[in-house]
């Protein structure tokens, strides 16, 4: 009797152990979808951020144009304002660390290692750096850039909830 309750035992925790691998595969293959995404939209972020300056010093000399009518224009003024502006938008610090909470996702997810606390404050960074760029956006298609890598940061947080 005891010896069938041992057999039995041991091999619904052998069934539990491999369950839960696979599980831990299924979601650091989900994770890593997400990552990617996250990705394209950094991409997206980059390749949008030096457009917005022009964009703004474009709109800001034609303002300045429309308010003086006739009046010089001086141009080391309407430098000095968008170099100002880019300063406030700057978003490259946040875009190297948000890259560097990717990389760092990504080496848990492939690590034999217990991960789910690390990755929980990894993807609580990446939530931070989304937002200070969002806070930094003058533009619209920035926002909605930020706002759908948000959406999947936080679809991170929530796989991540089930990570140990």
């Amino acid at each position: 009797m005891a010896e069938a309750l041992r057999r039995g035992l041991a091999a619904a925790l052998d069934a539990l152990v491999t369950m839960r691998g696979r599980e831990g595969q299924a979601l650091a293959r989900d994770l890593s979808t997400r990552l990617d995404a996250v990705e394209g939209f950094v991409a997206r972020l980059v390749e949008l951020s030096p457009r917005v300056v022009e964009q703004h010093r474009a709109r800001l000399e034609e303002r300045v144009a429309e308010l003086t009518r006739g009046i010089g224009l001086d141009p080391a003024r309407l430098a000095q304002e968008v170099a100002l502006f880019a300063d406030r938008t700057d978003v490259a610090e946040e875009i190297t660390r948000l890259r560097s909470h990717v990389a760092q996702v990504r080496a848990l997810l492939g690590s034999a290692e217990p991960a789910g606390r690390k990755l929980d404050f990894l993807v609580q960074e990446m939530h931070r750096e989304a937002n200070t760029i969002g806070s930094k956006s003058q533009s619209a298609d920035v926002a909605a850039i930020v706002v759908a890598l948000k959406a999947e940061i936080e679809r991170m947080r929530e796989q991540v909830q089930n990570v140990e």
